[in-house]
């Protein structure tokens, strides 16, 4: 068969098609015209989204490698994706997870209503909210007779509770509440009761998604070059590795403390009182960038405003996958971006050890803020890829393209650690909490394999994290879950890190250039981007 030339009109093609399936997936990444649309779920829906894969596959079948490098990308991340979502439309739907619909919903509405959307789309919010009653019935019909994860549909009916209370109540505080959204908000409230209600009576579900689904992931949508066991082999390696490095550094730092102990007493390093909270975020967010600045270009051409959550998103937000720092909408990114601090409850004691210092610099102020995600972000939107400027979007469930989870998460791990070459900008024990964050990173590895290969059930990698990984208590649920739900997804966080450190043990160049280089490439797999700069000459 003769081989054709790349059209790279095809992008507009596949967005067309994802677009089609996931509308609430284009409002978050910037695109207005789905904004009245709720996402298909009829019985026809997946036999309608594999025809449209099978088309798409089609036109990019045979064609020939193009010469540039944005548009390798683009053809590389489209192929993988279409993969990805044949093989989980046909083996894994997400019209079977109740999660799916509970998140989509609840984001159908929140999105528009977030700052990077504002001023608000009142037609696409109030026609959402009039589609919601019917949207949430067809879920159920289509759920009924289902075998489920049991542990998926309490997420849902969390998640529906939570939803039908904030548009009974906290929407009202929303800065542009109009009345004319009361009645669809008090229709759509009901329906959201409604789901959750209905939600019973299923037979519980392996939420496991097999060897060859988990090595689809890893090889196809990632683009490692191993598989699922070899991940277990290096990630239980430097899981034993590391907490042995643990109990070594925190001896050096006090003999009469344990490693746990010691990082225990950072939440006792804070600042004094709320107002010094906010302020804690934007100073050492300003410390990063200088510290960095032989390291990283951070973007300084893009705004970042750390400011108090909105009264209105403070109660959902505690219910849903409500992200304090979101990627901003990368087709219609404004001026700069929002990163919210939940403001302090009843105690307030809990309020500062919550954000004591250790936690906000490397969490908030490096991991998230000016030289972690938020340069990333600024930096992807001018990829020469189409795709790498918005794969990484933050949408109701997880990123829009699992594919970009390398890069996207193995950036904001590894700039935590790049500060430690930064004199000064961490403390021995600042340091040591990182190399807990390491070893966490390397346990979610184990979980996420051994989860979707049968080898531990949702109990079992709950005692894991809890018991062994040492995970906060109250997080473990979600996250296990969330595991559970998006194979390959957490994985990406350790093993990025370590495809970040190999390409710059083999880059060229200085430094600076290694990771300015790195991020010019967007939200594409680390593993594809390693290619390109061999490609380029510039690794040994």
């Amino acid at each position: 068969m003769t081989e054709r030339r790349y059209d790279p009109s095809l992008v507009d093609a596949f967005l067309k098609h994802h677009w089609t399936f996931r509308p609430v997936d284009a409002t978050f990444m910037g695109d207005k015209t789905h904004d009245a649309l709720l996402p298909p779920c009829g019985p026809e829906t997946l036999a309608e989204e594999l025809a449209g894969i099978a088309a798409l596959e089609g036109q990019l079948a045979d064609t020939l490698e193009p010469e540039a490098p944005g548009d390798r990308l683009d053809r590389r991340m489209m192929l993988g994706e279409l993969a990805f979502q044949k093989a989980a439309a046909e083996g894994r739907p997400r019209l079977a997870n109740p999660a799916w619909y509970s998140g989509e919903a609840a984001f159908a509405i929140i999105s528009l209503l977030l700052p990077q959307s504002a001023p608000v789309r009142r037609g696409g919010l109030i026609a959402r909210l009039n589609a919601l009653p019917t949207f949430l019935q067809s879920a159920l019909d289509r759920l009924n007779g289902q075998a489920i994860p049991e542990s998926w549909t309490a997420r849902a009916r969390r998640e529906a509770w939570a939803m039908a209370e904030f548009l009974r109540s906290d929407i009202r505080l929303h800065d542009e509440f109009a009345d004319e959204w009361t009645l669809p908000a008090t229709m759509a409230a009901e329906a959201f009761d409604a789901f959750a209600s209905g939600l019973s009576g299923f037979a519980d579900a392996d939420p496991a998604c097999g060897e060859e689904h988990l090595t689809l992931v890893m090889k196809t949508v990632h683009g490692l070059d191993f598989g699922p066991r070899k991940a277990v082999e290096r990630a239980q390696e430097a899981f034993d590795r590391m907490g042995d490095e643990l109990v070594e550094m925190a001896r050096r730092i006090d003999p009469a403390k344990s490693w746990q102990e010691l990082i225990a007493g950072l939440v006792d390093r804070h600042p004094v009182d709320q107002q010094s909270v906010i302020q804690s975020y934007r100073d050492h967010d300003l410390v990063a960038r200088r510290d960095g600045a032989m390291l990283v270009t951070s973007a300084e051409d893009y705004g970042l405003d750390y400011r108090w959550m909105s009264p209105c998103f403070r109660k959902i937000s505690q219910s849903l996958y409500f992200l304090f720092y979101r990627s901003p909408p990368g087709l219609n990114p404004g001026e700069g971006s929002v990163y919210w601090v939940t403001p302090p409850g009843d105690d307030k004691s809990a309020f500062l050890r919550g954000n004591n210092t250790a936690t906000v610099k490397t969490i908030h102020s490096v991991h998230h803020g000016g030289v972690g995600h938020h340069t990333q972000n600024a930096r992807a939107r001018a990829a020469s890829s189409r795709l790498a400027r918005i794969a990484g979007t933050d949408c109701a469930l997880g990123l829009a393209f699992l594919g970009s989870g390398t890069m996207i998460e193995g950036w904001a791990c590894y700039v935590e650690d790049l500060l430690m070459e930064a004199p000064g900008f961490y403390d021995p024990t600042e340091i040591l909490l990182l190399k807990q964050y390491e070893r966490r990173n390397a346990a979610s590895v184990l979980v996420d394999v051994k989860l979707h290969l049968g080898d531990w059930t949702i109990k079992e990698a709950m005692a894991f994290y809890r018991d062994e990984a040492g995970f906060a208590a109250q997080r473990v649920e979600s996250e296990v879950v969330r595991n559970s739900m998006l194979p390959g997804s957490r994985l990406m966080y350790w093993i990025g890190v370590e495809g970040i450190k190999d390409l710059r043990r083999r880059w060229k160049g200085d430094t600076l250039g290694f990771h300015d280089t790195l991020l010019s490439y967007g939200h594409m797999p680390l593993a594809w981007i390693g290619e390109e700069m061999q490609r380029a000459g510039q690794l040994k």
